[in-house]
């Protein structure tokens, strides 16, 4: 969760590691350092600072020369964060650096071990057992010296490493957390993100759980942790550095939530078939017969994409008639799941790196279950391990908060669930009515995001709230899910959603005028039963702003939604809601992109 950048070449590298920081900075945000040298150079400079990398920046001496480097920024697990804690981390001798992202789960044994030798520890983070374990080794070789130390750990990492005595080399290694390696014109880069790269390579090589890497300035060379080489043929990424400019927006967030019609064009284009009333989805490498034999569909996500996999799973049980739900990937890998080979498991994930659902796939691919992952990052390891799947297409998303990348996964199971509907029953009718949907959708999210003005007011008014209600029924449920994390996330109000049907079941006992309810009223063939519910609220005194196709009579206020296919509603229903969180907050004056304990690829347990 916490971001590395790493240079080896001819330029002045502090600058350019700076720089990539600020990129990566969302995956982690409360220290940062940097540690450099140069093939003339006696030793490694290092310099660490608690908080932003702006605060590194500031400490950074304006002499720090050199032409090798890497850094770091992070998201504390061990010890709070503080300067001792920060990394990169040191070995006693000075010689040797670790960056490190992932967690060593048998830290505290080596720990003891290493003490009882006499090593001193100047912090209380897991990451500097391994630099220690790398400057005893008594290996010749830089490589040799990691792989010895990588042998007694165990947990996840992806790492780069720095040695006084082979000042023309880094060395890296992957296994559970992401490391990608940048090929320019004699420099070489690794980072945790492409983000950090594309402003100065866009061919790019990721690294394998199990595999190292060692970067020279000319040259780069991939292995596995046991020694053996691998070929690894640098890829061209598709986004570029403009990508991750904030485009005259004040946060990212903003940005975000502004290009989704755009990026639902982008997730559509090229998809739909109008001659059969379907859509072209080659990259499931799974044919006509093979479709029919599923018999269940399982999707696993965590927070946002748990929330996009719970309205996937509907539009698959209405589109396709195929029994589906959605489960959260950290209890599913935990729960000794019985794996049905007739099932078809869907693992979804915006960066296509988050752990717990990459374990998941790992446990259902070794138990021979067919698994499809739906991911933002083109090449990402879930991309790598599943069967098949989809790429939604959002473009990068910086926001620690989604918006974009959620709209889009939503949009994505949209064509899962029309192209499983197509291969069985759904008949050509209903296929096109979908198709005109989907169509609709850029032209409606545009639409939504005209009434910008009319929801900051309503935020300025709900932002005195200490804690909200959303409720929703069937389609509207994981809508107010998904609201309900949103506001939470970027605003620290306390918010909870239920079905509107348990509201008698318990929550009623809440309501009273302090507390405000979020309603979910979507046009369908639920509507009077949403409307009780409202009643229900407004029984009781409490404050209601209903999300509805036309206005509520017994709310407070409604924003009005443009009414598209039943099943595809929820996809719109939600967009009015990420403003609202986003004016929320802001009239709250929190940090919108970089809400406090939370970092935007979560690659640790």
């Amino acid at each position: 969760m916490c971001g590395i950048v790493g240079y080896i070449g001819r330029r002045d590298v502090a600058p350019l590691l700076l720089e990539g920081l600020q990129r990566l900075e969302y995956r982690g945000y409360d220290s940062a350092g940097i540690v450099v040298t140069s093939p003339k150079a006696t030793g490694l400079k290092m310099v660490k600072a608690k908080g932003r990398v702006r605060d590194l920046e500031a400490k950074v001496p304006k002499r720090f020369a050199g032409t090798t480097g890497i850094a770091h920024t992070r998201w504390a697990t061990h010890g709070a964060p503080s300067d001792h804690n920060a990394h990169p981390h040191m070995s006693a001798d000075n010689k040797v650096a670790v960056v490190h992202n992932g967690i060593i789960d048998n830290a505290s044994e080596l720990r003891k071990k290493l003490e009882a030798d006499g090593v001193e520890f100047l912090s209380e983070t897991d990451t500097e057992v391994l630099t220690h374990l790398i400057a005893r080794s008594q290996a010749e070789t830089l490589e040799e010296k990691v792989r010895q130390a990588l042998r007694v750990i165990e947990g996840t990492y992806g790492i780069a490493v720095m040695h006084a005595d082979f000042p023309d080399r880094i060395v890296t290694a992957r296994n559970g957390s992401p490391v990608v390696l940048g090929i320019g014109e004699k420099e070489m880069f690794v980072a945790s993100d492409i983000a950090a790269l594309v402003t100065h390579t866009r061919q790019i090589v990721t690294l394998d759980d199990g595999e190292m890497a060692t970067l020279k300035a000319d040259d780069f060379r991939t292995y596995t942790t046991e020694g053996t080489r691998t070929t690894a043929e640098p890829t061209t990424v598709e986004w570029e550095a403009a990508s991750y400019d904030m485009g005259g927006h004040d946060t990212y967030m903003h940005k975000e939530i502004h290009e989704q019609a755009e990026a639902v064009d982008r997730v559509l284009r090229g998809r739909i078939d109008d001659r059969f009333s379907t859509v072209h989805l080659g990259g499931l490498n799974l044919d006509a017969r093979e479709a029919r034999q599923i018999r269940r569909v399982k999707i696993l996500g965590c927070g946002t994409s748990y929330h996009a996999g719970m309205i996937g799973a509907q539009m698959i049980e209405e589109l396709a008639r195929i029994p589906a739900d959605a489960e959260p990937a950290s209890e599913f890998r935990y729960r000794n799941s019985v794996v049905d080979p007739d099932t078809l498991y869907v693992a979804v994930s915006q960066s296509g790196e988050t752990y717990d659902v990459l374990a998941a796939v790992q446990e259902l691919k070794r138990k021979g279950a067919r698994v499809l992952g739906i991911v933002n990052v083109v090449g990402s390891a879930i991309a790598r391990e599943a069967d098949g799947g989809m790429y939604v297409h959002a473009g990068p998303e910086v926001c620690v908060v989604s918006t974009k990348c959620f709209t889009n996964t939503t949009v994505a199971f949209a064509l899962l669930a029309l192209h499983l509907g197509r291969t069985r029953d759904l008949s050509v009718r209903d296929g096109k009515r979908i198709i005109d949907g989907l169509r609709k959708l850029p032209g409606q999210i545009s639409a939504i995001l005209e009434q910008e003005d009319e929801i900051k007011k309503l935020a300025e008014q709900y932002a005195e709230a200490r804690s909200m209600l959303f409720i929703g029924r069937v389609r509207g449920y994981p809508v107010a899910r998904e609201a309900s994390l949103k506001l939470k996330e970027v605003s620290y109000i306390h918010a909870e959603a239920y079905p509107a049907s348990e509201l008698k079941h318990g929550p009623l006992a809440l309501i009273e005028p302090a507390l405000p309810t979020v309603a979910i009223v979507p046009d369908d063939d639920l509507l009077e039963k949403n409307r009780a519910a409202l009643e229900e609220i407004k029984a009781r005194s409490g404050r209601i702003l209903a999300v509805a196709h036309q206005e509520q009579e017994k709310a407070d206020q409604t924003i009005v939604v443009p009414k598209n296919e039943d099943e595809l509603d929820p996809i719109l229903l939600g967009i009015p809601l990420q403003l609202l969180a986003y004016h929320t907050a802001l009239s709250l004056g929190r940090d919108i992109d970089k809400p406090r304990n939370l970092a935007k690829s979560v690659t640790v347990e």
